[in-house]
């Protein structure tokens, strides 16, 4: 009977494979740099540092292919848009090398552009002394605009090396206990009558004195909060323009020659591969378009079943459809290419003896924990001074950073298996040119009339409807080699917008004298082809 990731993560049991280097946790960025290394050792991969962070570290992409790999339709595959999100860099690492190591085929039709870690500076903090989900890069910048950069970070306030919460006892506050774990806080709701208890903060003290808490953190800039669609002004980890940072200029800059790319798969927080993006007709139609477009909708809704029917572990309550300023969504809506997401892991829905579940993701968290005996994952409520509070009841406490997202590292390698295959399926489905129903017909006079249909033997169009709308997507060429003066009818050069999935074009020519003709059609995100026709 076979076992589904739900099953093996509760009974803890998942075997390494050789891709990973018998690891016993994730790597540190020297250990990924010699990963990447390995990979690029293979005559099919090329290891690219395309720029280093204001931390001294690089932005590595690898390209993998055969041939002429800028000319074949391309897939690129991106972790590390959240510094904390420390799986998604390895499930892009791990695709990689199981790509050139077991997979070598896929290679054949398409290229594989892999961008293992966006945000290494952030990264790097899960294997800090002190460990906190952070986002942001190492850039100095003054978030709270108050003339001193970093003035007003994290405070580890128990020492135990984690940043967590601190609740205080205030009449006025917004949180209350939940009614489903007591270790868990959640807003009042007012509409009910409840009445708040707490109020609630990261772990800090008021450093500048403003009457605010980490809001000036000791970080820079977040890559996954710094794009161009709906680029959220005035936010701390934002920046004051979006694009500013050595990292997202050079990824970007590398993007936009590379014109192959099809598709993208970002492991991020988004995930429109549980479920579909929500199509809407009013937002699509708009000048400024905010709602992914109705053809799109069908080709997302058509990916995520068959991620579904591969990724064993379902979604928990995640709806997360993208945020401001992230990548995933640039991908689609300003790069106009197919933008799927995924975070890889979800914590499994935890539900008791009698059925019942839990509606709060840190309540479901801890209860799921509990029953595995996981004991290192929450920081029990401890009273502590602060400075800040005088006379009042300060706690610090809450489910430790990285958990809720991070599996233990024995698991992954399942994890990443699924992706990987996701993945090739994926590359399966690119669009796929054909010329067929060649004919050729004697006219009389040295003339030949030549008709063939050029067909798209794929489920996938060769341009999203964003692409044929943005007119970013070079289009459909269809070139005819014989010399002008010898066309009667018909063009040198064809231009085509798009061809849809499992349609066909047809095309006809008049040509004078005899030899032989070439027919090439195609556009490198969705690949060429071409036939010879003797006149």
């Amino acid at each position: 009977m076979k076992k589904t990731l739900l099953s093996w993560l509760l009974m803890g049991g998942m075997g390494l494979s050789g891709a990973a280097f018998a690891q016993s946790d994730y790597s540190t960025i020297s250990q990924l740099n010699q990963r990447l290394q390995s990979v690029a050792s293979n005559a099919s991969a090329t290891l690219t540092s395309l720029t280093k962070t204001e931390g001294g570290k690089d932005i590595w992409v690898l390209k993998v292919g055969t041939g002429e790999p800028d000319q074949k339709p391309a897939i690129a595959v991106v972790g590390g848009v959240e510094g904390y999100e420390v799986l998604s860099v390895e499930l892009a690492v791990q695709f990689a090398e199981k790509l050139v190591a077991d997979h070598s085929d896929a290679l054949e039709a398409t290229t594989f552009y892999i961008f293992p870690n966006l945000s290494p500076d952030a990264y790097e903090q899960y294997f800090a002394s002190l460990k906190y989900e952070r986002r942001g890069n190492a850039v100095s910048i003054d978030h709270d605009r108050d003339g001193i950069p970093g003035g007003s970070g994290y405070s580890d306030l128990n020492g135990d090396g984690v940043i967590t919460m601190m609740r205080v006892e205030d009449p006025m506050g917004d949180y209350i206990l939940s009614k489903e774990d007591e270790r868990v806080l959640v807003k009042a709701d007012k509409s009910k009558g409840e009445a708040g208890k707490y109020l609630l903060y990261k772990e800090s003290k008021d450093d500048d004195k403003d009457g605010e808490f980490a809001e000036d953190l000791k970080e820079g800039i977040a890559f996954n909060k710094s794009l161009t669609y709906k680029f959220p002004v005035f936010e701390p980890l934002a920046g004051d323009m979006p694009v500013t940072q050595k990292e997202s200029r050079a990824m970007l800059d590398y993007l936009f020659d590379q014109w192959n790319i099809f598709a993208f798969v970002t492991f991020s927080p988004a995930n429109n591969l549980s479920a579909p993006l929500k199509y809407n007709a009013g937002n699509a139609s708009k000048r400024v378009v905010t709602s992914i477009l109705e053809k799109d909708h069908a080709i997302n809704a058509m990916v995520s079943d068959i991620y579904k029917e591969t990724v064993t572990q379902k979604a928990y309550q995640q709806d997360n459809q993208g945020t401001d300023g992230d990548f995933f969504q640039w991908a689609y809506f300003h790069f106009a290419r197919l933008s799927f997401s995924t975070p890889g892991y979800w914590t499994p829905e935890y539900k008791d003896s009698t059925g019942k579940g839990k509606s709060n993701a840190e309540a479901n968290y801890l209860a799921w924990a509990d029953s595995l005996e996981m004991n290192d994952v929450f920081v029990s409520w401890t009273e502590v001074e602060h400075p800040d509070f005088p006379g009042k009841k300060v706690e610090v406490g809450g489910v430790k950073p990285f958990v809720m997202t991070t599996p233990a590292f024995d698991k992954v390698d399942e994890i990443a298996a699924q992706h990987t295959e996701f993945i090739l399926k994926l590359a399966e489905m690119q669009p796929k040119l054909e010329i067929h129903n060649v004919k050729t017909e004697s006219l009389g006079n040295g003339l030949t009339r030549v008709t063939m249909d050029l067909f798209n033997n794929s489920a996938i169009p060769t341009h999203s409807e964003m692409g044929e709308r943005s007119r970013w997507l070079r289009k459909i060429r269809i070139d005819l080699d014989a010399k002008e003066e010898d066309i009667v009818a018909g063009n040198k050069i064809e231009l085509m917008d798009s061809i849809g999935a499992y349609e066909k074009a047809s095309f006809s020519w008049i040509i004078r004298g005899s030899g032989n003709v070439t027919v090439k059609a195609g556009a490198s995100h969705a690949g060429f082809t071409s036939t010879t026709v003797k006149l």
